[in-house]
């Protein structure tokens, strides 16, 4: 029996790209109904009025801005006619509780945002009496606001700022963005004052021309980085290599230095009374004994390490130099990043609306302390909400898994076309076609189980947020134990999920069944997988360092030539954000391309072995690493002896050549 029920021979043959299949239907059949169920949450929470209430707003006896309105029993000042009003006036507009989505200031609907200073309520009443639009409470009359006892609580705090409407939801905001100092102090934390702010913000309008061209810089250097890395990659695995062996030899070094010449010093004091400065010493000398035993022993574990995988080290370099091969024959892989960021920000912008929609979609609610009206959800609309949030997750990972599943469609049809001239004129376009027609089923799946283990650890980090000062020191380490122990999981399900649709794209088997070879795979080759994701990560990362290096070391002589403002510190954090972002992306894709190619490198090495009939389909540059492993494993039989398993697919078609 197969995976999760399904019927697979256990010695099953694989022919790549030979049968093509679809691929876990009744997944993909469980998501279509899925997004059906988010575009009627979507539908209803438009169909509600909610979308025009987000739009145009509604003041805080709960009319909407901008057309007639039905009465709110209990609320006198509602069921009024606002056509003409169509803007939404903040009394108070600093005093608006973001984090909390509650209204404390009151809001009213104008037909005018005030568009000068207004110091006295004086001034409020003939800007009313001449633009007719009123600042104060429904309540009371115009002649009445520079005397009126309430005008304090039912009328704008003075000086009222000049404001502008916002150009699709219809907000008077002030000018002067001084009025949310209070909101960038909480996200900035070292603005002391005013001023500050006003210069870092000015320093960033005025290099704006700047900021965009160093991101520019960093998406160009991003690109070269994926098609040069195949030439740096030896010399950044073996500088790698060096620092290590001299740091662990020369902290080791220092450690046995430092133990000796403690001792000689404490035996030098032998002879005088015990003093509790001597002990000290004493113990400061065993615990250099502890370190400097145990450095030693690191270090002679990592010296073997690096001996006994040295050809495991050479297998990560070739993969590096053969992915800079994929991208010169694939050039449209390095637009995948694009395509990605495209889809997940028209989705997240949709979702967004939508979830906003919803917010606003409740039933009007008089609060107690000020007796403004708030639009709260209650019941079903609660249930919605946290639909639409699994949404978010799924439809996310659906839609990251795709862009897996066109990388390794793509590498596998390189890798498994023997010749060439052969492959399709775009195989990336062709990858897109076979994932829509054949494997959206098993994207579905793989995203889903992600899924499952991201709620539960989103929800753990929401309590712990929300408990954090609160809770004890037990509770808030089980927490912390329990956030991370599921985030570990994520990586794990997600490396295996990465190549289970590899496999996907080799045999065209369904997700359990591919994520079962492709695990039996990478047990196999476990030496190899640690070896290509400690030391290939670590180049990875040192070329997202060095373009972050870069672009930030032309942004700082750009900036140079900018007099016009002192501050870079924001500047320079945007571009250096920017440029690590960018790098990421491009780069995780030469990450996806490496994956896939050492999983068909090990699918290829474990079926063929070169014979007539077996030939390898792997690229001269492997072919060449393999040639030398053999002839390197017919001089030290021993070694080969030692790691025969591996060796066996040259000689006798079994197992994984090393």
């Amino acid at each position: 029996m197969g995976c999760c029920g399904s019927s697979e021979q256990k010695q099953r043959e694989w022919k790549p790209l030979e049968d093509r299949s679809c691929t876990d239907i009744p997944w993909l059949i469980i998501f279509t109904l899925f997004c059906i169920g988010m575009a009627c949450i979507a539908g209803f929470s438009i169909s509600t009025g909610a979308a025009s209430r987000l739009i145009s707003g509604y003041d805080s006896y709960g009319n909407t801005c901008g057309q007639k309105n039905g009465k709110i029993e209990g609320v006198e000042l509602s069921g009024r006619d606002q056509t003409n009003n169509k803007y939404v006036f903040f009394l108070d507009p600093c005093n608006i509780d973001i984090l909390n989505r509650k209204i404390k200031s009151m809001a009213l609907c104008v037909s005018r945002c005030p568009d000068i200073e207004l110091k006295t309520y004086t001034d409020v009443k003939k800007f009313a009496l001449q633009n007719g639009s009123e600042l104060c409470s429904y309540d009371i009359p115009v002649s009445k606001y520079p005397s009126h006892g309430e005008r304090s609580k039912k009328c704008p705090k003075l000086p009222v700022p000049p404001s502008n409407s916002l150009p699709v939801f219809h907000r008077c905001t002030p000018v002067d963005i001084s009025c949310y100092a209070q909101f960038a102090e909480a996200f900035v934390t070292f603005v002391s004052d005013n001023s500050m702010l006003h210069r870092v913000i000015a320093g960033v309008m005025a290099s704006k021309e700047i900021i965009m061209g160093l991101c520019v810089l960093a998406l160009v250097l991003s690109i070269i980085l994926m098609v040069v890395i195949r030439y740096i990659s030896v010399v950044l695995v073996w500088i790698l290599t060096a620092l290590v062996v001299l740091g662990s030899i020369g902290g080791t070094g220092v450690l046995w230095w430092l133990y000796v010449d403690h001792r000689t010093n404490l035996t030098d004091q032998t002879g005088t009374s015990p003093t509790p400065q001597q002990q000290v010493a004493t113990d400061n000398v065993q615990a250099l004994l502890v370190y400097a035993i145990f450095a030693t022993v690191f270090t002679v574990i990592l010296l073997l390490l690096l001996f006994f995988m040295r050809k495991r080290v050479a297998l990560t370099i070739t993969l590096f130099h053969v992915a800079g091969k994929v991208f010169t024959h694939l050039p449209l892989l390095a637009l995948q990043p694009f395509w990605t960021f495209l889809s997940l920000m028209l989705f997240w912008v949709s979702w967004l609306g939508v979830l906003l929609f919803l917010g606003t979609a409740g039933s009007p609610v008089q609060s107690e302390e000020a007796g403004l009206v708030e639009y709260r959800m209650s019941g079903p609309l609660q249930y919605m909400v946290w639909y639409h949030a699994v949404g978010l997750i799924w439809i996310s990972q659906f839609i990251l898994a795709c862009q897996q599943m066109t990388v390794a469609g793509a590498v596998v049809t390189y890798y498994f076309t023997r010749n060439k001239s052969e492959l399709p004129m775009t195989p990336i376009v062709s990858s897109m076609l076979c994932l829509t027609r054949y494997h959206l089923g098993t994207v579905a799946k793989g995203s889903f189980i992600i899924t499952l283990v991201e709620i539960p650890r989103l929800i753990l980090t929401y309590i712990h947020n929300q408990l954090k000062g609160k809770e004890n020191a037990c509770a808030r380490c089980m927490l912390k134990s329990c956030i991370c122990c599921l985030w570990c999981l994520k990586k794990c399900l997600m490396y295996l999920n990465q190549n289970a649709y590899t496999a996907t794209a080799i045999n065209s088997t369904s997700f359990c069944t591919s994520a079962r070879d492709a695990f039996f795979i990478l047990v196999e080759n476990a030496l190899r997988v640690a070896t290509i994701n400690t030391v290939g990560d670590f180049v990875l990362f040192l070329g997202k360092v060095l373009i972050v290096s870069c672009t930030a070391f032309v942004g700082v002589l750009s900036l140079n030539y900018q007099r016009d403002y002192t501050v870079w510190v924001l500047p320079l954090l945007i571009v250096c954000l920017f440029s690590w972002l960018v790098a990421h992306c491009f780069l995780s894709v030469f990450e996806i391309v490496v994956d896939v190619l050492f999983l068909c490198f090990a699918v290829d090495t474990k079926h063929n072995d070169g014979s007539p009939g077996r030939e390898f389909y792997m690229d001269k540059a492997l072919m060449e690493f393999v040639e030398d492993s053999k002839n390197m494993a017919g001089r030290d039989q021993p070694e080969a002896d030692g790691d025969g398993r591996e060796m066996k697919p040259m000689t006798h078609g079994g197992g994984t050549f090393a």
